[in-house]
C-alpha cells in the first residue's frame, strides 16, 4: 500500500473520501443482510422442530400449532423479503 500525499489528503472533499470508502461500506451492509437471513435460516430450523415436536404428542394443542406455523410463515417471509432487498441494493 503506498500512502497518498498529505497535500492531496487535504485536497480531498468528504465526498470524495465517501466516494472512495463506498465500496466497503457496501460489502459490509450485504453483509449484515446476510447475517441476518441466516440468522432466520437458524430461527426457521429450530421454528420446524418445534412444529414437528408438536404434532409428535399424543394430545396435539392446536393454538400452540397454528401459532407455530404463523411464526415460520411469517420468518419465511422475512427471508424472501431480505433476499429481494439484498438482489435490488446489491446487484451483481
Amino acid at each position: 500500500m503506498k500512502l497518498r500525499p498529505f497535500k492531496e489528503l487535504m485536497a480531498m472533499t468528504q465526498e470524495k473520501v465517501d466516494a472512495a470508502l463506498a465500496p466497503m461500506r457496501a460489502r459490509k451492509v450485504k453483509a449484515q443482510a446476510e447475517l441476518e437471513m441466516a440468522k432466520l435460516d437458524e430461527r426457521m430450523a429450530v421454528t420446524e422442530a418445534e412444529i414437528q415436536e408438536i404434532c409428535s404428542k399424543k394430545d396435539i394443542n392446536f393454538d400452540s400449532l397454528i401459532k407455530k406455523l404463523d411464526e415460520f410463515a411469517l420468518t419465511e417471509r422475512r427471508k424472501k423479503q431480505y433476499t429481494k432487498i439484498i438482489n435490488e441494493l446489491f446487484p451483481e
